[in-house]
This record gives C-alpha cells, sequence and structure tokens, in this order.
C-alpha cells in the first residue's frame, strides 16, 4: 500500500474487511477483531519487546493452514521474566505507540490495563485489555500471557498470514507438539471439572490436519508434565473416557460451545473416539516406560517410519 494509498486509511480498510467477510461469509465484528489483533502482532514484531514473547493459542492455526479454524477475540502469548503488572502496561503501552506503517488502526495507550488472571492458582499469567481505533469504531483487545513453560521442540520462527496485505508480523511461536503436550496435560488435571471444550476441538484438529513424529511429541508431553509439576495418569485419563464424555452436563457444554463457535462437528463422543487413537499410543509408551518411533499420518494412525 506505499501506491495510490487512500486518503482515509480507515475508511478503505474497513471497506475491504466488510468485502472479505461478505466473500468468506465470515462475522464482519470478529474479522475486524481478528485484523486488529494481526496489526497488534506487527507491532509487537517490530518492537524492542518482540524476543520477549512467543506466540501460542488459537491464532497460531492461521500459521498452519488455510482452512478457518475456530473463531478467537484473544491474544495469547508466553512471557517471560518479571510478570509485574506495571511492567505489561507499560510495555504495552510502548507497543501502541509503535511507528509502523498507516493501517487505519489507532492503538490507545491510555487504555492499556494489566490485571492477574486467577483461573488457575497454580498458573501464573497476566491479562491485558486494550482499546484499538478505525476511524469511529472501537475494538476491545484481550492479550492473556502466560509463564513458565517449557517449548518442545524450540520455538519456530514465522511469518504471521496478513489480512490485507499489509507488513507481516514475524515473530516465534509455538510448535505444535507444544500446543498437543499443554492442551493434554489440562484434560489431566482439570479431569471432570474441565470446561474447555476448545481444548477438545483444537486436538482434534491437530490430529486430523498434521502429521506428527511420534518420539518429539512424546518429548513434549514429558516435558509439559515435568514443567507443571502435573502427575503422569496410570490409565485412560478420565477426560477420555465414557465417564466424561458421556455426561449430561458434558454433552451439554459441547453443544454450547458448537453452536457458539458457530462449528460443524462431531458429537464429543466421537471426536473423544479420535483423540484416543491420536494419544493413547503415546500415553501407553510414557506409562510403560517404553520408547515410541511411530509416525501419525494427518487423520489416520500411527506407523512404522518410512
Amino acid at each position: 500500500m506505499t501506491k495510490g494509498k487512500p486518503s482515509n486509511v480507515p475508511a478503505s480498510v474497513r471497506q475491504r474487511l466488510l468485502n472479505l467477510a461478505q466473500q468468506t461469509n465470515q462475522d464482519f465484528g470478529l474479522l475486524l477483531t481478528k485484523y486488529s489483533l494481526e496489526r497488534l502482532l506487527y507491532r509487537l514484531s517490530v518492537s524492542p519487546h518482540r524476543d520477549g514473547f512467543v506466540l501460542k493459542g488459537a491464532l497460531l492455526f492461521d500459521l498452519w493452514t488455510a482452512h478457518p479454524h475456530r473463531p478467537t477475540r484473544d491474544l495469547d502469548l508466553l512471557g517471560h521474566g518479571d510478570s509485574s503488572l506495571e511492567k505489561y502496561r507499560r510495555l504495552f503501552s510502548e507497543i501502541c505507540e509503535q511507528t509502523v506503517e498507516d493501517d487505519g488502526l489507532n492503538f490507545m495507550a491510555n487504555t492499556v490495563a494489566a490485571e492477574r488472571i486467577k483461573d488457575d492458582e497454580d498458573y501464573e499469567a497476566v491479562r491485558v485489555l486494550l482499546q484499538a481505533r478505525l476511524g469511529v469504531a472501537r475494538i476491545s483487545l484481550q492479550i492473556d500471557i502466560g509463564f513458565g513453560d517449557v517449548i518442545t521442540p524450540a520455538p519456530i520462527e514465522v511469518e504471521y498470514p496478513t489480512m490485507l496485505n499489509f507488513p507481516a508480523p514475524r515473530l516465534r511461536a509455538y510448535p505444535r507438539e507444544t500446543v498437543v503436550a499443554e492442551k493434554f496435560e489440562a484434560m489431566v488435571k482439570l479431569g471432570m471439572a474441565n470446561s474447555r471444550m476448545k481444548d477438545f476441538y483444537d486436538l482434534w484438529e491437530l490430529s486430523r490436519r498434521f502429521d506428527f513424529d511420534g518420539s518429539t511429541l512424546m518429548a513434549a508431553i514429558q516435558a509439559t508434565f515435568q514443567r507443571r509439576a502435573t502427575a503422569f495418569p496410570r490409565g485412560t485419563p478420565l477426560s477420555l473416557s465414557p465417564e466424561f464424555y458421556d455426561a449430561p452436563s458434558k454433552r451439554t457444554q459441547w453443544t454450547a460451545f458448537i453452536r457458539k463457535s458457530g462449528l460443524q462437528s462431531e458429537t464429543l463422543g466421537e471426536l473423544v473416539a479420535n483423540i484416543k487413537t491420536f494419544l493413547l499410543p503415546i500415553i501407553v509408551a510414557i506409562q510403560n516406560g517404553e520408547p515410541f518411533n511411530l509416525h501419525w499420518n494427518a487423520g489416520g494412525a500411527w506407523q512404522q517410519k518410512q
């Protein structure tokens, strides 16, 4: 957008997003939020704070596949070092003021607030809230920052895909193996208290769309359980058993998640059966202290490496 730049960039961006929403049959509000998160990521990626974060969460699926994933309104990051609220309030205020090519958005530094996430007393996390403007439209954004997790294998350098061909964010991101490991660990730790239906959906999507090296995935799972000091299950995890997926409360939670997200999916029981095919062989190998050198073919089964 260096030549023929529109005189009113916010209006031009808004119209292009409206056109994209109509062409792809997506909710305009969700697209506007997604665009805002993308441009916030870009500001972070060209700021002095770039190396202090690793991208995680649902936005990763945009890196890995062109297939639409479940909608999200949040940005998830792994931070390191001091987790004080004042540090992250100041840091994101600076990111809001980062000088970049005009993309129509004004991230308002004076709206940045930080609070402690108290959903899990065993897991340290900070939530940053801020607002951006696209013309007269005001967009509320949420950034959740976790700390202390291990990433196996190492973070990967990525170029995040852009919606309207503005400069792309370049930053470090989680590998798929650690995404699987963290979601599985949460399932084990929470048991019947688990209402995070998005984790089941994400594991199903990961297993049916991507290949995995068994030994690498096993290492990621073991490292995550060790770092989070979570006891590894001795048998089939409760969250992968009929006691969990046949429970009326879980069926209700699953139906509500699918409806709210506007997704098409199998029943919770059918989906868990697929997840078991994916994870149970590794679970058994870890329980028995055995190596696991098989290869997972997307949507298929574990096989000997070629």
